[in-house]
């Protein structure tokens, strides 16, 4: 089928987009919108407000919102809220959470919390020229122009920490950037920076054009081409960690505490220098961290870019935690760049991101940074611990088990048998399907 594009999309009704797609994509499939229709919500106020999030939207897509309890944070006991599709996520970080409940818990520090934004500029000067303009000129009149918009920042304790000109033209001819760090406070802050950068572009045309410094030529050179704050903040760093002595690691797999520490810190430092597998390592940390990212109303894309962008800042893509095994004593920790609200944007309109918080005390910025970290620390735990001792299939493959049933059609009562089968052998896709097959009798 050759399918025609479609002219004023956005303005249909959620009822002719679906009857559009239908017809034009789906052979006039109408099974297709009773899939749809499954996952409306059954409250119009509250089905609106989802629609309302994005853009031509014509259902919701849901993900499994689970709990992680028994996370000793910073003396704090918590339960976290986890929205993750992935099996065994939260299993996973629930048992990290509970070996560690009797080790003191886990304890974080905030390192810092400066955000960063540019704005990029082509500017045909001499950069010693340019450099002088902006010490003895042009640096005062960025903050003086911002004022108004971040009056109610830094009445909060926050607003515009720092401006400087960043000299790039030995990468590209004629780039300069003005790079401000910002402290938003509780907020991510998104808005607040760019509105800022906006007005430093008009203030650095402005002024330039008005500086007889320059020449004309100098000054018809000047193109800004963009403000925008950047989602790598390698200084909006928190360091989550657990520590206990090696006696005390107390494993249950068989292997001794100390083959434990010594096989867990090398496939740590396999991750530091092998990039292939420093990429798994880290995604297994992201999957704790993103789950209370989402389930908190935050960012997950900006968490998972600045992440990994800090993972290869020295030149090679490693590992984000790390671990010693020092006169005695098992330390593991991460430092993770992560820049999150708690006020703004989808914290005030989604009614499961004001429970997650609600069920996280309220926390500020700084402690939900934290919260995160934790959550990709203990991820990171359950899944090395795993690997060095029964392999990671063994608990992942009973957690995927009624992933197979439920889309081999099991009841429930042909679910609990394989519950009762499994429960001292390794759970594989082959080993299923046979054993179903001669459950029916085939």
């Amino acid at each position: 089928m050759n399918h025609q594009p479609v002219e004023g999309f956005s303005k249909l009704s959620k009822q002719r987009k679906i009857d559009w797609l239908i017809s034009e994509y789906l052979n006039n499939d109408r099974s297709y919108e009773q899939i749809l229709q499954q996952y409306w919500n059954n409250n119009a106020e509250l089905q609106k407000l989802h629609e309302e999030f994005s853009e031509n939207t014509i259902s919701n897509f849901y993900m499994p919102y689970g709990i992680a309890p028994n996370f000793l944070i910073d003396g704090k006991l918590l339960a976290l809220p986890m929205a993750v599709e992935e099996s065994s996520v939260v299993a996973a970080a629930s048992k990290a959470a509970k070996f560690w409940i009797d080790k003191g818990g886990f304890k974080t520090t905030i390192i810092n919390t400066e955000k960063l934004g540019h704005t990029h500029f082509i500017f045909n000067v001499e950069s010693h020229k340019l450099l002088h303009f902006f010490n003895f000129r042009l640096k005062k009149k960025l903050f003086e122009a911002t004022e108004d918009i971040t009056a109610n920042m830094r009445k909060r304790g926050g607003g515009i920490l720092d401006i400087k000109l960043i000299d790039k033209t030995t990468e590209m001819p004629n780039y300069y950037q003005l790079k401000a760090s910002f402290d938003t406070v509780d907020s991510m802050g998104a808005n607040f920076i760019n509105s800022c950068l906006e007005q430093f572009g008009k203030t650095l045309k402005q002024e330039v054009a008005e500086n007889e410094d320059f020449s004309e030529e100098e000054k018809n050179s000047l193109q800004i081409v963009m403000n925008i704050l950047s989602n790598f903040t390698p200084d909006c760093i928190v360091r989550a960690e657990v520590s206990c002595k090696i006696d005390d690691l107390k494993d249950d797999s068989g292997i001794s505490n100390e083959e434990f520490a010594w096989k867990f810190k090398q496939a740590v430092t396999i991750a530091e220098i092998e990039p292939f597998r420093a990429t798994t390592h880290n995604k297994g940390i992201m999957n704790g961290v993103d789950a209370v990212v989402i389930a908190t109303g935050n960012d997950f894309r900006a968490t998972e870019a600045c992440a990994h962008a800090y993972a290869a800042r020295n030149g090679r893509y490693s590992s984000l935690t790390h671990c010693t095994t020092d006169n005695g004593i098992f330390r593991f920790w991460i430092d993770l760049p992560i820049s999150v609200g708690v006020v703004g944007g989808l914290t005030n309109l989604h009614p499961l991101v004001k429970f997650s918080l609600a069920l996280l005390g309220k926390p500020s910025a700084q402690e939900l940074m934290s919260i995160m970290a934790v959550s990709g620390l203990a991820q990171n735990f359950g899944a090395l611990r795993s690997l060095i001792t029964t392999g990671i299939q063994k608990g992942h493959m009973k957690m995927h088990l009624l992933n197979i049933l439920n889309q081999m059609g099991a009841t429930e009562e042909e679910k609990q048998h394989f519950v009762t089968y499994f429960k001292d052998k390794t759970v594989s896709h082959h080993e299923v399907i046979h054993e179903f097959n001669r459950l029916r009798g085939q």
